[in-house]
């Protein structure tokens, strides 16, 4: 399988060499991935790609002469790093800047222990194998470029473009999905990167209650996108997703301080995001490019301090929708 997708704001190009690995991408891409030359993403040629993912069938282990060891399970060979077992995902990669594109080369080699989890925790798996070969290598790579990870999404409603932030459990999924529900489009369901004016989001599926396909952490399920995702978004607001009791819901005003207190609190707590800093950290310190550290709290400063920010309040078991119940006090942070 050889396909293209938008994520992170980096055009990825996929040959998956593997067949069942294949489809754990395609799936993972969530309709975003495209096969053929008529490509409405444009990127119809190696000079637009900016990362490469190759699956090889080769069960072998990366060559490891001359290897550095950078820490346990990861070295740098020939300006490349490798993972024997990357996030524990039964996948060993091989890492390599190489100009304007990051060239990532994964071999499926799990041990028994990853195999046996594999087996008796299909979902779990999925998702890891899907952040570490299609998500981590690009949030990195984004990183390289000038944007940090957040936990966030972007979307259009009634009132504007607004900034969903704050820590998974809180609602922020379920009025994404009202809002698409409703004709609003949006850039992910959670995950996303920023340079601090404009947020691109991360290809995933949306993650939902109400949702009937894969099994996804907390008691929700995956479901597709009804609606094409925007690539990115500039966004107009800040809002500060918090569930409260069986109250209404309201929103108000909130400085900067805490909504870039919640934007970076909320990404570093983020499930999707656990295995992601040691990922990062070796290959910062193996290439030598980029931020030692993703650099969230920069760019959540400087959307915090350009963009006005409120506070949103969600009532339990309600139908709160940002469109609907919260149109006239988003709207009084324009004037």
């Amino acid at each position: 399988m050889q396909g293209r997708l938008r994520s992170a704001g980096e055009v990825v190009h996929i040959d998956s060499g593997i067949d069942w690995v294949s489809s754990l991408l395609v799936e993972g891409a969530a309709g975003g991935m495209t096969y053929d030359a008529e490509d409405p993403l444009d990127v119809d040629n190696d000079a637009a790609t900016t990362v490469r993912l190759v699956v090889e069938a080769d069960q072998r282990p990366f060559p490891e002469e001359g290897a550095a060891v950078l820490t346990r399970g990861a070295w740098l060979c020939d300006d490349a790093v490798v993972f024997a077992d990357a996030c524990a995902s039964g996948f060993a990669l091989r890492v390599r800047p190489s100009g304007s594109e990051l060239l990532v080369h994964a071999r499926y080699r799990p041990t028994r222990q990853v195999r046996a989890a594999s087996l008796v925790l299909r979902s779990r798996f999925h998702l890891i194998a899907r952040a570490v070969l299609m998500q981590y290598p690009a949030l990195w790579w984004a990183g390289v470029r000038g944007r940090a990870p957040l936990h966030v999404c972007a979307l259009t409603t009634t009132s504007g473009v607004a900034l969903l932030a704050g820590p998974g459990g809180v609602g922020k999924s379920t009025l994404l999905a009202r809002e698409i529900q409703a004709g609003g489009t949006a850039t992910c369901d959670n995950l996303a990167v920023s340079d601090g004016d404009e947020v691109f989001g991360v290809a995933e599926p949306i993650r939902s209650t109400s949702g009937s396909g894969r099994r996804a952490p907390h008691g929700r399920r995956e479901m597709p996108w009804t609606t094409t995702r925007a690539a990115s978004l500039r966004p107009e607001r800040v809002v500060v997703v918090r569930l409260g009791s069986d109250s209404p819901a309201t929103c108000v005003p909130t400085t900067g301080d805490v909504a870039s207190r919640s934007l970076v609190t909320g990404t570093l707590m983020a499930g999707e995001l656990r295995r992601y800093w040691a990922f990062a950290a070796t290959l910062a310190a193996g290439t030598g490019l980029g931020p030692a550290q993703p650099e969230i709290k920069r760019v959540a400063d400087r959307l915090a301090t350009r963009l006005p920010c409120h506070v949103v309040t969600l009532s339990r078991g309600g139908q709160d929708t940002v469109s609907g119940l919260f149109a006239d006090q988003l709207s009084e942070s324009k004037q």
